[in-house]
C-alpha cells in the first residue's frame, strides 16, 4: 500500500493502546463539527470522552492547516490560569503587558485550527466564556470539548457519549464470531491480552466474559480496569467477584445499577483489593498534580504508616494494578493517576482528614525541589533541572496554590515562585509568575526580617518580569519598595538586584550611558554577595552598553569574562545570551564569520529549552551579518524574523533597533527593492523549523511558491532518525549510533509520528522508502 506523508500540524498525544469500535460516534462528531462550531462530548468518567475527542481529532487533522492542539484541563485548578493554559498548549509564547485572551485572540484571528479542550467539567464557566470569546473573534477556530455537562454557549452542538454496544443476555445464545462484534467485547478482550498473552474468547469463556461487560455497563474504563485483573485470576472469578462487590453495594439489588455508580463501584472494589498500605499511599498520591516521581512519593507520602523504603514496593502494587500509570523512560520513570483514580483517593484522604497536612509536605517538597533548582541552574545539570521543573509544573501550581489560599502561608509562597526565577524566563511564562506574585504579595502581612527578605526578593523579581514585558512604571515602584526593605536589612545581594533591575530597564529605555552604570554598581554588589550568576547576568548587558557606547575594549573584556564563567561552570543559558550579543559586537568589529557561528552556537545552546525568543533573536542577528554580503539570504531572514515577532508582540529589545534599520537599509539597496520584498515574503512563508533550519545551513534553501518541492515535514535530526528507524533499528540502538539520550530518541519518534500522521514505525519505514531517502537512495 503506497503512504505518502500529509503536511499536517497535530499536536495530539501518541495512542498507547489500540482504539476500539466508536465508528458511528466519529462520523456523528464529524458531522457536527461540520456544521457547528462548537461541539461538547458528555458523558460520565470513564466512558471514552477524551479517546473520542482525540481520534476525530486525529482523523480531521489535514482539515486544519493550523492543527489539532489539545488543551487538558483535569490537573488545572486555577480557573484564572485558563487562559493561560490555553496559550502554553498552543506554544504562545507573549512577553506584552495585554490581558492575556486579547493575545490568544489575535494568535487565533486568521487561524483555521481545531481546539480540544478536555475535562472541562470543573471550569465550566470559564470554559464557555473564554470559547465563546474565541469563537467571535476567530471564523476559521472550531472548538470540540469533553465535559460531564454542557458548557451552555449559544450555537453549541452537544453528543452524549454511550457506553460501548454489548449484547443482551435476553436472546439466544450468540456463537464466538457474533459475540467479537460487540465493541465492549472487542475491548475487553484487546485489554486482556495486553496482561495475559494468548486469551482468547471461547466458547468456554464467552459467557463469563459478555456478563462482565453487561456488568459494567459497557464503560470502558470499567472494562480496561476489570481486564488488568485477568493477571491474577481466571474470567470466570473475575466475575464472581463483580457480582458479589456489586451486590454488597447495593444492598443485595439486582436491578442494573447506573453507570456512574458501576464506575464507582469497579473504583471501590480496586480499593478494597489493595493492602492497607496501597490505599494510603493512593489517597496520598492524590495531592499530586500532572505527576510525580519516585523521590517525590518517598518524600511527601511516607511516614504514620508507611515507612520511606516501602514506598517502592508499593508503588510497584500500586502500577501493577493499574492505579498508578507509568510514564517516561528507562532514564526517567514518572508516575500518573487517571483523573477518575485521582479524584477517588481525594475523597479517601479528605475523609480521613489528613488533606491538609499532606498538602501541606506536598508543599514542603516542591519548596525545596524550586530552591534546589535555583541553586543548580547555573552549572551542568541546568539543562536536567529545566526539564525537571517543566515536568513539575502542575505540582509547582498546586503548591502555590496552597500557599495563596491557607492563612500564614504567603511567605512560602513568595519563596518559592522568587527560586523559580530563571525557570519562569526560560519558558517564556511570565504573565503566570507576575500572577502568582502580585496575589502572594498582596496577601502577605508576616513580620520580621525572613518575611522581609522575602517580599524584597519577590518585588526584585517581579519587577524583573514586569521590564521584561515592558512595563516599566509599575517596575520602578515595586523597586522602590524593594530598596526601602534592603536598606533595613542592609542586603547587599538584593541591592544588586535592584541596581541589575533598574539597569536593564534604563538598557530599554535607550539611556545607554546611564544603564552602564547601574550596570557596574549591579556587577560589584553581586561579586560582593558571592553570587557569580547575578554577575554573569550582569556582565551581558554590561557589555552590550559598552558596545553601543563604541567601547569595543570594554565590552570584549566582559563579554569575555562572562563567557570564560558560563564555560567553568558548564552552563547553556546564560551562555547563549552572551555568545548572542558578544557575536553582533564581533560582527561590528568586521569578523563576520566568526560572528555567524557564535549566533548559531547560540541557537544550538538554546534547543533544549524551546527558547523561541532567544532563536529569534539570534536569526535577526543572523539576518545583520548577510545584509552586505547575501542580501537575499538577509531579506528570507528578515521576513522568518518578522513572523516570529508576531507571536511575541513587537520585537523586544529595542536598544538594539539601529543595527536592524540600517542592515535593512543595506540589503535594500545591495538587493532592488523588488527583489528584497519577494525574498522577504519567501521568508515569511517559513515554516518556523523551516526558518531555524535556513539560519542554521548555508545551503538550505526556502521554498519558493511556484514549481518548488513539496517540503519534509521533519527537520534535519527527525529525518536522520526516520532512516534509522527505517533500517529497523530500535530507540535504543538509535540513541546509542547518535550518542543520545534514549529518551530524546523515543520523543523524536513520537515527533515523527505525530507530524507524518502516522501510527506505526512500519508505517515511517514505508514513508522512507518512498522518499527514496534509505542509504544509497537519491537525497
Amino acid at each position: 500500500m503506497t503512504m505518502t506523508a500529509p503536511i499536517v500540524s497535530c499536536h495530539l498525544p501518541s495512542e498507547l493502546n489500540s482504539f476500539i469500535g466508536r465508528r458511528h460516534e466519529i462520523a456523528e462528531v464529524k458531522r457536527l463539527l461540520s456544521d457547528a462550531r462548537l461541539v461538547t462530548l458528555i458523558g460520565v468518567g470513564g466512558v471514552g470522552k477524551t479517546r473520542l475527542a482525540m481520534r476525530v481529532g486525529f482523523d480531521l487533522r489535514r482539515s486544519y492547516p493550523d492543527g489539532v492542539w489539545l488543551v487538558e484541563l483535569a490537573a488545572l485548578e486555577s480557573p484564572e490560569l485558563l487562559v493561560q493554559t490555553v496559550m502554553e498548549c498552543l506554544e504562545i509564547q507573549d512577553r506584552s503587558t495585554r490581558p492575556p485572551i486579547e493575545v490568544l485572540t489575535d494568535h487565533l484571528r486568521d487561524k483555521r485550527m481545531l481546539l480540544i479542550l478536555d475535562n472541562c467539567e470543573h471550569l465550566l464557566d470559564e470554559c464557555a466564556t473564554v470559547s465563546e470569546t474565541l469563537m467571535r473573534a476567530a471564523p476559521g477556530l472550531r472548538i470540540l470539548a469533553t465535559s460531564r455537562q454542557t458548557l451552555g454557549v449559544v450555537g453549541e452542538q452537544t453528543m452524549a457519549v454511550p457506553p460501548l454496544p454489548m449484547p443482551d443476555f435476553d436472546r439466544a445464545r450468540s456463537s464466538t464470531d457474533s459475540l467479537k462484534q460487540f465493541d465492549a467485547i472487542r475491548l475487553f478482550a484487546d485489554r486482556s491480552q495486553s496482561v495475559l498473552p494468548g486469551f482468547e474468547i471461547t466458547e468456554d469463556n464467552q459467557d463469563s466474559v459478555a456478563r462482565i461487560v453487561r456488568r459494567l455497563d459497557g464503560i470502558p474504563l470499567a472494562i480496561e480496569l476489570a481486564a488488568v485483573r485477568l493477571r491474577a485470576i481466571s474470567v470466570e472469578q473475575l466475575l464472581a467477584r463483580l457480582d458479589d462487590r456489586f451486590r454488597l453495594l447495593t444492598m443485595g439489588a439486582r436491578t442494573a445499577l447506573p453507570r456512574q455508580q458501576t464506575l464507582r463501584a469497579l473504583i471501590d472494589w480496586s480499593y478494597a483489593l489493595c493492602t492497607e498500605q496501597e490505599r494510603l499511599l493512593w489517597a496520598r498520591l492524590s495531592v499530586f498534580s500532572g505527576g510525580l516521581d519516585l523521590e517525590a512519593a518517598e518524600h511527601v507520602c511516607a511516614g504514620d504508616g508507611i515507612e520511606p523504603d516501602e514506598v517502592v514496593d508499593l508503588v510497584v502494587g500500586l502500577v501493577g494494578k493499574s492505579v498508578l500509570a507509568r510514564e517516561g523512560d528507562q532514564n526517567t520513570v514518572r508516575y500518573r493517576l487517571l483523573e477518575t483514580i485521582r479524584q477517588y483517593g481525594r475523597d479517601r484522604l479528605r475523609e480521613s482528614g489528613d488533606e491538609a497536612a499532606l498538602r501541606a509536605r506536598h508543599r514542603d517538597w516542591f519548596e525545596d525541589l524550586a530552591s534546589r533548582g535555583q541553586r543548580e541552574w547555573f552549572g551542568p545539570d541546568q539543562v536536567a533541572w529545566f526539564n525537571r521543573l517543566r515536568a513539575e509544573h502542575g505540582n509547582i501550581r498546586s503548591a502555590l496554590d496552597y500557599c495563596l489560599t491557607t492563612p500564614g502561608e504567603a511567605v512560602r509562597g513568595l519563596a518559592i515562585a522568587t527560586s523559580l526565577r530563571f525557570y519562569w524566563i526560560a519558558t517564556g511564562s511570565l504573565r503566570e509568575p507576575r500572577d502568582w506574585l502580585d496575589r502572594l504579595l498582596a496577601s502577605n502581612d508576616a513580620e520580621g526580617d525572613a518575611a522581609a527578605t522575602a517580599r524584597a526578593n519577590a518585588l526584585c523579581v517581579n519587577a524583573r518580569l514586569a521590564v521584561l514585558q515592558s512595563d516599566l512604571a509599575l517596575a520602578a515602584d515595586m523597586l522602590e519598595e524593594a530598596r526601602g526593605l534592603a536598606k533595613q536589612l542592609d542586603s547587599a545581594a538584593i541591592l544588586a538586584e535592584i541596581s541589575y533591575v533598574r539597569g536593564l530597564a534604563t538598557l530599554l529605555q535607550r539611556d545607554i550611558a546611564g544603564a552602564a552604570d547601574l550596570l557596574e554598581e549591579a556587577v560589584a554588589g553581586y561579586r560582593e554577595a558571592d553570587a557569580p550568576m547575578g554577575v554573569v547576568n550582569a556582565l551581558l548587558y554590561l557589555a552590550t552598553a559598552h558596545s553601543l557606547l563604541g567601547h569595543p575594549g570594554e565590552a570584549v573584556t566582559r563579554f569575555t569574562e562572562g563567557l570564560e564563567t558560563c564555560e567553568a561552570r558548564e552552563d547553556h543559558w546564560f551562555k547563549s545570551y552572551t555568545l548572542w550579543v558578544y557575536g553582533i559586537e564581533v560582527w561590528r568589529e568586521g569578523d563576520v564569520a566568526r560572528a555567524v557561528e557564535m549566533e548559531r552556537e547560540a541557537i544550538r545552546l538554546k534547543e533544549p529549552f524551546d527558547d523561541r525568543l532567544g532563536t529569534a533573536l539570534c536569526i535577526e542577528a543572523l539576518a545583520w551579518m548577510a545584509a552586505d554580503g547575501t542580501p537575499e539570504r538577509a531579506a528570507v531572514l528578515f521576513g522568518a524574523s518578522q513572523e516570529r515577532w508576531r507571536s511575541f508582540g513587537a520585537p523586544p529589545f529595542g536598544y538594539l533597533s539601529g543595527h536592524h534599520d540600517a542592515s535593512e537599509a543595506l540589503a535594500r539597496e545591495r538587493l532592488g527593492e523588488e527583489a528584497f520584498e519577494a525574498a522577504f515574503r519567501r521568508g515569511t512563508e517559513l515554516t518556523p523549523a523551516d526558518a531555524l533550519a535556513y539560519a542554521m545551513c548555508e545551503d538550505v534553501k526556502p521554498a519558493r511558491p511556484a514549481a518548488a518541492a513539496q517540503p519534509s515535514p521533519l527537520t534535519r535530526r527527525e529525518m536522520e532518525i526516520a532512516r534509522l528507524v527505517a533500517q529497523g533499528m530500535t530507540n535504543k540502538a538509535i540513541a546509542s549510533a547518535l550518542v543520545i539520550a534514549q529518551r530524546t530518541a523515543e520523543g523524536h519518534v513520537e515527533h515523527i509520528l505525530t507530524k507524518l500522521g502516522f501510527n506505526s514505525r512500519s508505517q515511517i519505514a514505508a514513508w522512507v522508502g518512498e522518499q527514496g531517502l534509505l542509504p544509497g537512495g537519491a537525497p
